[in-house]
């Protein structure tokens, strides 16, 4: 009795781990959930004063920079799957911004694309495989209302498809599926701006692989900020974000699996500096009570560089 059970988790954790090497990277492949255990969005990315968007007739441009890297892949019950996993990421990845100062909704209409250029080195016991290229773009449109030291927007993402994927190979750069979310940030800067309480929300809607016939589930994401100014440039806090997948994965009109729910908290401290023209962050998160997804550390390093200016 015992050998069958004994039998049938170990059949259930090879087919987890199987399907885990059909990972698709997001834009700084730090995120992971769902299909490949990835998500078309890299949780941890907006913490930088999420809510504080370029006023009307402005343009930013943010270069991200992430180094990602897990020894670990946790299964439903958090412990470790497979001996011999090993995930690197290095991903560089350009975000414009753009205030096009059209009033709607009492707000300023807002939008930006990011596309991320990723390289992913996956190592386990039957093979290892690099691979490098473009992954899930991101495409929203926004409001964005600014009162006092309260900064605020809600809008709406669009994630296409990966630019190339082989559903029989080892990795992808990228899911290939759409995927759609509302979502909504807020910076509160009280103190002059000396003072910094930041959060943005989102629920992902991800819609059917056609190469795979895999739908993977739906995932809330909360990722958070707190900052001081310690010099008039200098600002120090902390950093992380909370993702919850929240409806099951299915794979040919069946659930996958007990549904493949990933979860993980991440934390970690940032620093903030404010240069004439631009500003330099660093950051650092580390994955904590991971479900379903691999566990691993993220270090970031963000630029912001203003490219307009208020007509």
């Amino acid at each position: 009795m015992h050998k069958e059970s004994d039998t049938h988790s170990r059949s259930a954790a090879w087919r987890r781990f199987t399907i885990c090497f059909g990972l698709g990277m997001v834009l700084a492949g730090a995120s992971f959930a769902s299909e490949g255990s990835a998500s078309v969005y890299p949780a941890g990315v907006e913490t930088i004063m999420p809510g504080n968007i370029v006023g009307p007739g402005q343009t930013m441009l943010v270069e991200f920079t992430n180094f990602y890297e897990a020894n670990e892949l946790a299964g439903p019950n958090g412990r470790s799957l497979v001996p011999g996993f090993h995930l690197r990421v290095s991903a560089v990845a350009l975000k414009l911004i753009h205030n096009w100062g059209v009033h709607v909704l009492g707000g300023t209409l807002v939008t930006t694309g990011a596309l991320p250029l990723v390289d992913l080195h996956l190592s386990a016991p039957f093979g290892a495989q690099n691979k490098i290229g473009f992954s899930n773009a991101d495409l929203e449109a926004l409001v964005s209302y600014h009162t006092g030291s309260l900064h605020w927007w809600y809008g709406f993402e669009l994630f296409p498809p990966g630019f190339s994927y082989n559903k029989a190979a080892l990795v992808n750069v990228g899911q290939h599926n759409f995927a759609t979310a509302p979502s909504a940030a807020f910076s509160y800067m009280p103190h002059h701006g000396k003072t910094e309480v930041s959060s943005k929300f989102q629920y992902i809607t991800n819609y059917t692989d056609d190469a795979t016939h895999y739908r993977s589930g739906s995932e809330f994401v909360w990722e958070y900020a707190g900052m001081q100014n310690i010099t008039k440039r200098l600002a120090i806090g902390g950093n992380g974000y909370f993702y919850k997948q929240m409806t099951n994965d299915f794979q040919n009109g069946l659930m996958y699996l007990d549904g493949n729910r990933g979860r993980n908290l991440a934390f970690g401290p940032e620093i903030r500096y404010h240069f004439d023209h631009f500003a330099m962050i660093l950051k650092y998160e580390k994955d904590f009570l991971t479900e379903n997804r691999p566990v691993g550390s993220a270090l970031w390093l963000q630029f912001g560089i203003p490219l307009g200016r208020r007509e």
